[in-house]
Order: C-alpha cells, then sequence, then structure tokens
C-alpha cells in the first residue's frame, strides 16, 4: 500500500476528513472529530496507526512482526502497522476500517445513523 493509496482509503469513510493537528507531517484521520487513523505519510518505512479491540490488538502482535503496540498511544487500545508488504493490502484495508468502526460505535447514536453505521 502506497501513501497515496493509504490516504485515499482513510478518506474514503463516510465524513472521514485529514487534519494535521501534530505538524504538517503526520496526517490524522478523523471522523465526527475522533481520530481513527495516524501516519506519517512520508515515513519509511509507511507506517499507520489504528484502533484495535484490546484483546484483537494483543493477538495480531503476536502474529504479525509489522504490527507492534501504537507509538505514542495509548497501547492498550492501538497499534502501529508497518506497511512493508508482510501484511496483504486487503487485511490492512480490514485493520482501517475496523478502527474507524470502532471509533464510530463511540459515536452518540444520531451520529452514528448519520454515518450509516447503527
Amino acid at each position: 500500500m502506497t501513501p497515496q493509496e493509504l490516504r485515499s482509503f482513510c478518506l474514503g469513510f463516510a465524513a472521514a476528513v485529514e487534519d494535521f493537528p501534530f505538524g504538517p507531517e503526520f496526517s490524522v484521520f478523523k471522523v465526527a472529530g475522533k481520530m481513527f487513523a495516524l501516519s506519517d505519510l512520508g515515513g519509511e518505512p509507511l507506517k499507520v496507526s489504528l484502533k484495535c479491540d484490546p484483546e484483537e490488538a494483543v493477538r495480531l502482535r503476536t502474529a504479525h512482526a509489522a504490527v507492534e503496540p501504537g507509538w505514542h498511544l495509548n497501547k492498550r487500545h492501538w497499534n502501529t502497522v508497518t506497511l512493508d508488504g508482510s501484511l496483504p493490502d486487503r487485511t490492512v484495508r480490514e485493520l482501517i476500517e475496523d478502527s474507524y468502526d470502532l471509533v464510530v460505535a463511540g459515536l452518540p447514536k444520531a451520529e452514528r445513523l448519520r454515518l450509516d453505521r447503527p
């Protein structure tokens, strides 16, 4: 997955926006003001931090060398994934969607319905 593909995929979700609260080099992808992905799109190797269910986060870290505890984030709820090709793009897309869904699930019901994610 390239940086442009990562950006496009993250922005493809309903009401997703890109913000730069940590400086111009860090893209923060948000929904309803809540972060679901964080990446230095110019970094090498390309990495993305994603929200994750705590039990799933540990399982992913054990199963994949490319998945580590979230860098500068709550390590119980966030993983940092290195996009070095060791994980299939399909898996990476699923992890991003799971992160988006976890954030949306924490929103008020009216907001979830507006996003068509009851």
